[in-house]
């Protein structure tokens, strides 16, 4: 075999050799979303998995081409950084930008946090929402305003969460961002 030849065939083999062992080497758009959507999937894992998220914090996350972006609220700045360090060890992931928002320390917000947190999980009809270490319901207070975020089972449970969280004193308005699992 010539050198010329053998050049080439190792080349073409090495080039082989790293299109297989690249993660996440997508060469068509249906594969580079199907990449974007596995990764997603561990990215939530790790997040979801962050010590000391409560039911007033929440996170949510998008995937494109292997840049991450972290979006939500948090009241604790760490779980914003944590967060951050544990996807940017992921592999796949090319960059991060987190977009966490830390919720300002107020002693107000807290407790209407609380307020809300006790007559939504302490309803008979809502209290399986705050069991477990994943609550499905998310409760986000700034300046006493409640943002309400998750998942519940039907749109009585959704009106239900809305209605007890706009009677809690100190509240002065609340979104409704409930979603209706529909599985």
């Amino acid at each position: 075999m010539k050198f010329s030849n053998l050049m080439t065939t190792t080349t073409l083999a090495l080039t082989g050799a790293l299109m297989v062992a690249a993660p996440g080497f997508a060469t068509t758009p249906a594969e580079m979303a199907a990449s974007d959507a596995a990764l997603a999937k561990r990215v939530r894992h790790e997040v979801v998995m962050l010590p000391f998220i409560t039911a007033f914090d929440n996170f949510s996350l998008y995937v494109e081409n292997g840049k991450v972006t972290l979006l939500g609220h948090t009241i604790r700045p760490t779980l914003r950084s944590s967060a951050e360090n544990v996807v940017k060890r992921l592999e796949g992931v090319t960059s991060v930008d987190n977009r966490i928002e830390v919720l300002p320390l107020s002693r107000f917000d807290d407790d209407v946090r609380l307020r809300v947190a006790r007559a939504i999980f302490g309803s008979n009809m809502l209290f399986r929402n705050g069991l477990g270490a994943n609550p499905s319901i998310r409760i986000i207070v700034k300046n006493g305003d409640v943002t309400l975020e998750g998942v519940v089972l039907n749109e009585g449970e959704r009106n239900f969460a809305n209605l007890v969280a706009n009677g809690v004193f100190g509240v002065f308005s609340v979104k409704n961002n409930l979603r209706v699992d529909r599985s």
